[in-house]
């Protein structure tokens, strides 16, 4: 992934873990568990910024999200980091509704590209705004858990926040929980 030049970022705590949200002059350009996130860029050299507007609103916008209060993201978002087949991948993710799910097979049809299964997967694992593009709603074909970079745990959390159906899996003993329980500190 290549990142802009002018990005900006800050960090805040989450019922889930604390988050790293980097932003640039077209928008939000990532969203990270600073802990337990696979794919995480280099950002040493991207200056803190916590009182940026666009990354205190991405913020604010979380936490009502967290307590259950935000339905969708409005927010200007800059997917440039990724390649033309990664951004039509993140994008058809965005049309994910909260509370339901897609498949990698339907995510790959979706954008026209049935046989690139595979590719679209290691996409949806790159996206660089979790939550935001809600790669956390793709499942299993037979709606099983799947990974995430933010930790499996992560994925059932979001998953039950938003009261979205899933199988649960054994391995995996979040997944066992109910959707009605709180998201774990």
């Amino acid at each position: 992934m290549k990142f802009p030049d002018h990005i900006v970022q800050t960090a805040f705590d989450s019922p889930l873990g604390r988050i790293m949200l980097a932003g640039s002059d077209e928008g939000l350009a990532g969203l990270w568990f600073v802990q337990g996130q696979r794919h995480m860029p280099d950002t040493s050299g991207w200056p803190a910024a916590p009182a940026h507007p666009l990354l205190l609103r991405a913020e604010h916008a979380l936490q009502r999200y967290f307590a259950g209060e935000q339905v969708c993201f409005d927010l200007p978002l800059d997917l440039r980091s990724g390649t033309p087949f990664q951004q039509s991948v993140w994008q058809a993710l965005l049309q994910i509704p909260r509370g339901s799910s897609t498949s990698y097979g339907l995510l790959s049809q979706r954008i026209g590209r049935p046989s690139a299964v595979r590719a679209v997967g290691a996409a949806v694992g790159h996206n660089p705004l979790g939550i935001i593009v809600p790669c956390h709603r793709v499942l299993g074909a037979d709606g099983s858990l799947t990974g995430y970079a933010g930790g499996l745990d992560r994925k059932v959390a979001l998953l039950q926040l938003e009261g979205t159906a899933f199988k649960p899996d054994a391995r995996h003993p979040a997944a066992q929980q109910t959707p009605q329980q709180e998201l774990p500190l």
